[in-house]
């Protein structure tokens, strides 16, 4: 559908300013997208990204507004985890069912090609142009050179704020009244590492894996890039015994990755060298309420909902508020203040579930992965789920390879872990874990949750 033509200001050129200015576009409003750094398309990338995960969430919206083609020309299908123990060999963990994956990307050079999408729908990009203030009420961006400096006016119908973690459209909402903000940074930081392709192009490692080193506090990941390279990341406490404090001379930085990750030794001096060169970057936890103001300003990303990069949704999460907000649209027509009243209303939940995964999944890939106990849990689930796909779907499946919502996923996989809590207590449960008595065990369990769950519906309220 279209609506009544609006202009419209996106502030970032992200990729979530981006793929919302497609959506837009495509409604027939008028778009202006501001961003205060460069062009991406004209600069190196600067050695702050995490590969991007791609999955079910972000390719529907990718699909939904015809660009799903162009962007998986520039991703790889990642099936499985590979587990790199110490001291065992590696060894692999299927994502999900037969055909299942998620797909490896580089966030600059996906960002470069949103924008040129974008363009070619008649999107307007003003670059190296900061925007320092917003008239909420009125629709009015103010941008200029500094903080203290002339600014220029410009009047939009509405403004959306797309403008990341510290977003400057959420620090002039943050000034109203009733507004609710809560930030939260780990300990753990990140570092952009580099693992480049064989002299022929290939892969130095599997290219279909999401390779992980776990080691309980910290852990290294690499995911792979088109040209033969794997783009990796350090995660690593800011301060303690094995920390990013620790590190100050490349002989320390040998010595940490010979310690803790001798298999990535014949690439110990790229590891290094980008060690030093790459920045130490901090991982952040933001949520607020309300999103919107009027029908004139609204929050979509991470802007409204930043969140850790443990299950590779912040991208995902963030599309997924675009083609929400798309299904919203249509019900609602020219109705801006219900499009956005409902559009928070029904988002901010998911925001909060997912906000709640990422963070237990970094407990999960770095720690547990590792842990035999957790091993064998994770396979009697998935042979479980194989034979029963109707009773158990996991929480990662429900998150990843599904459109459900995230609080469904983050409710089921709290209902499904207490259950398993249980069969894990089962004496032998390592010499009968693919055995009939534990299928029943588990049936059993899930029935007693389905009745007690009746039961609570059935209570009268008070």
């Amino acid at each position: 559908m279209t609506q009544t033509p609006k202009k419209i200001a996106i502030i970032g050129s992200g990729l979530v300013g981006s793929l919302l200015a497609i959506y837009l576009r495509k409604l027939g409003h008028k778009i202006t997208v501001y961003d205060r750094r460069p062009d991406i398309r004209n600069v190196e990338f600067s050695g702050r990204s995490i590969n991007l995960a791609m999955s079910n969430r972000g390719w529907t919206a990718l699909r939904e507004v015809g660009i799903e083609n162009e962007v998986k020309e520039i991703a790889i299908p990642l099936d499985k985890r590979a587990i790199h123990v110490e001291g065992q060999p590696e060894y692999y963990q299927k994502y999900g069912k037969e055909g299942e994956a998620i797909w490896s990307i580089s966030r600059g050079i996906l960002n470069r090609r949103m924008i040129d999408l974008a363009e070619e729908a008649g999107v307007v990009f003003r670059f190296e142009e900061k925007v320092w203030d917003v008239n909420l009420p009125e629709g009015k961006i103010y941008t200029g050179a500094t903080e203290k400096g002339k600014w220029k006016e410009y009047l939009y119908d509405i403004v959306f704020g797309c403008d990341g973690a510290f977003s400057r459209v959420r620090h002039k909402m943050q000034r109203r009244s009733r507004f609710n903000y809560f930030q939260e940074f780990i300990d753990v930081g990140y570092k952009e590492l580099t693992i480049p392709a064989n002299e022929d192009g290939t892969h130095k490692l599997d290219k279909h894996s999401f390779h992980i080193w776990p080691r309980g506090k910290f852990m290294f990941i690499a995911m792979p890039n088109m040209d033969g390279s794997f783009t990796c990341t350090l995660f690593l406490p800011f301060e303690g015994e094995v920390s990013f404090e620790k590190i100050n001379t490349k002989e320390e930085a040998k010595r940490f990755f010979n310690t803790y990750f001798p298999d990535v030794t014949p690439v110990i001096e790229d590891l290094t060298t980008d060690f030093f060169n790459n920045p130490t970057s901090a991982l952040v936890t933001i949520k607020c309420y309300p999103w919107t103001y009027w029908d004139k300003v609204a929050l979509v990303g991470d802007s409204a909902h930043a969140i850790v990069p443990f299950y590779g949704q912040g991208m995902n999460a963030g599309f997924e508020d675009i083609y929400a907000l798309n299904k919203i649209i249509a019900k609602y027509g020219d109705d801006w203040e219900q499009i956005f009243s409902t559009y928070q209303t029904e988002r901010k939940p998911n925001a909060d579930a997912i906000a709640e995964l990422s963070y237990r999944n970094f407990v999960e890939m770095s720690s547990m992965t590792a842990d035999p106990n957790f091993i064998l849990q994770k396979k009697i689930e998935k042979r479980f789920a194989k034979k029963y796909p109707d009773k158990w779907v996991p929480a990662y499946s429900r998150v990843t390879f599904s459109n459900k919502p995230y609080v469904e996923a983050l409710a089921n996989g709290d209902a499904q872990e207490e259950i398993m809590k249980q069969i894990m207590q089962i004496p032998n449960i390592e010499e009968i874990w693919e055995s009939e008595e534990i299928d029943q065990k588990i049936l059993s369990l899930l029935s007693e949750k389905e009745k007690y769950e009746v039961l609570e519906k059935q209570k009268p309220s008070f």
